[in-house]
This record gives C-alpha cells, sequence and structure tokens, in this order.
C-alpha cells in the first residue's frame, strides 16, 4: 500500500472520504452504530452536533495516495452519509463542514468537478477553477 494523503483540512478529507467510502466502495463502510458498539461509547442520535468519536475516526484514517486517481468529482451535501454518520442529526444549517482550505486539490489530478456546501467564498470557487475544476455552490 502506497503512503496515505496527507490533508490539510479535515472537512475536504471528508468529501473526498464520501466519494471513496460511500460513493464508490473502494473503502471500508463506517457506520457509527457498529462503532459505538464496538468501541464501547454512546452519542445522542439527535444531536446536530458531532460525535467526537465518529470524527477522530475520520481524523486518524488513512486515505492510500493510490485512490486519489479515482476521484474525478465531489459532491457535498447536507444529506451525504459521512455527515449523518459523525453528526446523526445533522440540518446542514451550520458550518461543521465547510471546506476552508482547498491545498488538498493538489493531491487529485484527476478532479474535474466540485459542488461545495455555500461558504460565500467566492475566491474559493475562483481559485478551484482557475486549477480547471467546475466549481459551484450546491
Amino acid at each position: 500500500m502506497s503512503q496515505p494523503i496527507p490533508f490539510t483540512d479535515l472537512n475536504f478529507k471528508l468529501a473526498v472520504v464520501q466519494e471513496l467510502m460511500y460513493d464508490q466502495d473502494l473503502l471500508p463502510r463506517f457506520d457509527l452504530r457498529e462503532y459505538a458498539a464496538e468501541q464501547g461509547f454512546t452519542f445522542d442520535d439527535g444531536s446536530v452536533e458531532a460525535v467526537p468519536e465518529a470524527l477522530a475516526y475520520f481524523e486518524a484514517l488513512e486515505v492510500p495516495a493510490e485512490l486519489a486517481e479515482k476521484v474525478t468529482e465531489i459532491e457535498m451535501d447536507g444529506g451525504n452519509e459521512i455527515y449523518l454518520e459523525i453528526a446523526p442529526n445533522w440540518d446542514g444549517e451550520d458550518g461543521l463542514f465547510d471546506v476552508d482550505e482547498f491545498a488538498d486539490v493538489r493531491h487529485f489530478p484527476d478532479l474535474k468537478s466540485m459542488t461545495l456546501l455555500y461558504t460565500g467564498n467566492d475566491e474559493a470557487l475562483e481559485t478551484l477553477r482557475a486549477r480547471g475544476i467546475e466549481a459551484d455552490w450546491l
């Protein structure tokens, strides 16, 4: 296995993992309920907050560099499975999963399009577009 991708922005990593884990089935699927049972912790499944143990799982998750070429599009949506596994009742009304830094796109040369959760950072859209990535707000 190759070296892991060194992500600088956790929320960008989560968007990539959504694509690889839940959309393409290239990484083992994370299920919060199963993980909580295995690890012996409980969580409030009605909370809109991130479950710390779930967030820590994804922070520690290594994404092999050879999977980078598989990422050609990223679609961030409030209903993405990864977000609901981290914050089971998240309503998308806050910036919990907003991407603030896009330096990680350098690891994904085949990335052609991104649909982003709205942050109002039009400069980020222009930066992505300048790299040849079709980028727009959700």
